[in-house]
């Protein structure tokens, strides 16, 4: 509901552009990560996460990172994470095993397996991301989206309300 009047003791209710924005960015939120989910599923027999989570691990030094590094990057719970490394290493993608430098700590390995499916999956991903980003925006868009959603990405890092989740 958009108000633009308040008083002291009102929320700071939306304006009607300001809601329209909302809704706009809120229904990208939803529709294109399902979107880029669905296209990985039906191409690659792969979720995004795990996509991610093998795109992450592909670009480390020897393709290893300690689960809770990895669980920052793929924004995901440790116990979120934990479960889908469980499933990548039961189809055989990935190998934990202790961090030989603090066996506090569980490292996440790649494949040869998880590599060769990460390869063979990549060029149908990056073809959906184009088609659903990339190409419809010209090059100084692509720049200014880049800046916004960085400048979100670190008010959402700062929030008292990711606090709450890390």
């Amino acid at each position: 509901m958009a108000r633009t009047r308040q008083t002291e003791t009102e929320p700071r209710w939306l304006t009607h552009d300001q809601e329209a924005a909302w809704r706009s960015l809120a229904a990208l939120l939803h529709k294109l990560p399902w979107a880029l989910d669905c296209q990985l599923q039906r191409d690659s027999d792969l979720s995004f996460i795990e996509y991610h989570a093998l795109a992450r691990l592909s670009e480390e030094p020897e393709r290893r990172l300690r689960m809770s590094e990895l669980a920052v990057l793929t924004h995901a719970s440790l116990s979120r994470l934990s479960h889908l490394i469980k499933r990548l290493e039961a189809r055989g993608y990935v190998h934990r095993r202790p961090d030989p430098t603090d066996g506090r700590y569980t490292i996440a390995i790649l494949t040869a397996a998880g590599y060769k499916k990460l390869v063979a999956a990549a060029p149908a991903h990056v073809a959906a991301v184009r088609a659903l980003v990339v190409d419809e925006l010209t090059r100084n868009e692509l720049a200014q989206l880049r800046r916004l959603s960085d400048r979100m990405v670190a008010r959402v890092d700062k929030s008292e309300w990711r606090q709450g989740l890390t």
